[in-house]
């Protein structure tokens, strides 16, 4: 029997678990411009660690299915996160381009399996408002690593100390990992309300096999596309673009990321009454909307507005959508199709922001243009999954 206390705090450890992944992501960004004169590399260098670590989190995503029935997830999310800390201290004692390397391997490896592991463990055992609140948690975790590297290049940490310190934050989350381990035997079964809300009443039959099963994928792909593209490119798009002082594009590009956590926070608190589906059409409506307004923002009150609605729109996309899997695949499919998701998003991320910025080259205004293709093609692809797996034959559910 599940033991409610341990359930909750088990709960607490899962959204740490979440901003230990959000944590590395947005740093490098930071600390590279002191990073790269000191270890005299070429400006560039960024773009191929990122990339590294991001199609590595891809494959360590797609291969989480096979690894998670293995080892079961509590391991999991402990040797990722003991993988990412070290990942932190071994970028801290770096003197050249291949200790970087192979922390950029050990990142994406971590980040790509821990990602894959709490979002299917989450969509099987717990409601959608915990799915929407895990990933607000993640939007703390890479709003403070960023926050705190800025804070230790400002002050006698330096680059170095500052990622010694995040690096032990996240060896220390590995120990409350190691201590808590038996607490995952306390996962807590949906209750009958949660099970009607959720529309378990009856199982899915779909396969990750299916036509299904890669549309699903190919869906996180566009939304982590559209979403870093956006992010990356909205502040140059601001700022060289449309002659913003560099501060206010700043401020404007934070507003976005700033949306996104708030809007799911805020989602957690309705989508047990509104539904996954209903919070997805409407945050691709307001995004649809932000987007355009975006394009003909000319003004800093308008430009900020119109990133208010887009991240506010894309905040329930991505934590409703993965909280669906059960809803429609069936039971032995949930985690291969929740991993092969986590790993399409990373490889959506790697690939449309580094596109725009081919584009940014000619014309920095057709990325807003790029982005709303983006979200016409990903509705399109919803709707279509929608409708294939509202067909599928269904059974009794186990009472």
């Amino acid at each position: 029997m599940t033991n409610p206390r341990a359930s909750l705090f088990l709960l607490v450890i899962i959204y740490l678990g979440f901003v230990s992944l959000g944590l590395p992501d947005g740093t490098l960004g930071v600390a590279w411009p002191t990073i790269y004169p000191e270890l005299n590399l070429p400006i560039g260098v960024a773009g191929v660690i990122t990339i590294i670590g991001t199609l590595l989190a891809g494959i360590a995503g797609f291969s989480s299915g096979r690894i998670i029935a293995r080892f079961r997830t509590a391991p999991v999310v402990l040797v990722s996160c003991v993988l990412t800390g070290s990942a932190m201290v071994l970028i801290s004692r770096a003197s050249g381009l291949p200790v970087l390397l192979v922390a950029a391997v050990m990142l994406g490896f971590g980040a790509g399996a821990v990602d894959a592991a709490l979002n299917g463990f989450v969509a099987r055992h717990y409601s959608g408002r915990h799915m929407n609140w895990l990933h607000a948690c993640w939007g703390l975790g890479a709003t403070g690593g960023p926050l705190f590297m800025g804070y230790a290049l400002s002050s006698a940490l330096g680059w170095r100390g500052g990622y010694t310190v995040l690096g032990s934050i996240q060896l220390s989350l590995a120990v409350v990992f190691l201590l808590t381990l038996r607490l995952w035997a306390h996962a807590p079964t949906k209750t009958r309300h949660d099970a009607q809300a959720d529309r378990q009443v009856t199982v899915p039959t779909l396969q990750a096999s299916s036509f299904a099963g890669w549309l699903s994928p190919a869906i996180f792909a566009m939304y982590v596309a559209v979403e870093m593209t956006t992010g990356l490119w909205a502040g140059s798009i601001l700022a060289v673009g449309r002659g913003f002082s560099p501060s206010v594009a700043a401020l404007c590009a934070s507003a976005f990321y700033a949306s996104i956590t708030g809007g799911r926070i805020l989602v957690g608190f309705v989508v047990e009454r509104w539904g996954n589906r209903r919070l997805i059409a409407i945050g691709c409506g307001v995004a649809v909307v932000g987007t355009l307004l975006f394009a003909f923002a000319h003004t800093p009150v308008l430009a900020g507005i119109s990133l208010v609605l887009v991240g506010l729109g894309f905040a329930p996309v991505y934590p409703c959508l993965m909280h669906e899997v059960p809803n429609r695949f069936a039971p032995e499919s949930v985690q291969t199709v929740i991993g092969r998701q986590s790993g399409a998003a990373n490889l959506g991320g790697a690939f449309l922001p580094a596109a725009a910025g081919a584009l940014a080259q000619y014309s920095l205004e057709g990325i807003p243009w790029v982005i709303f293709g983006g979200i016409a093609l990903m509705i399109g692809s919803i709707r279509l999954l929608d409708r294939i797996t509202d067909r599928q034959p269904r059974v009794p559910a186990e009472s």
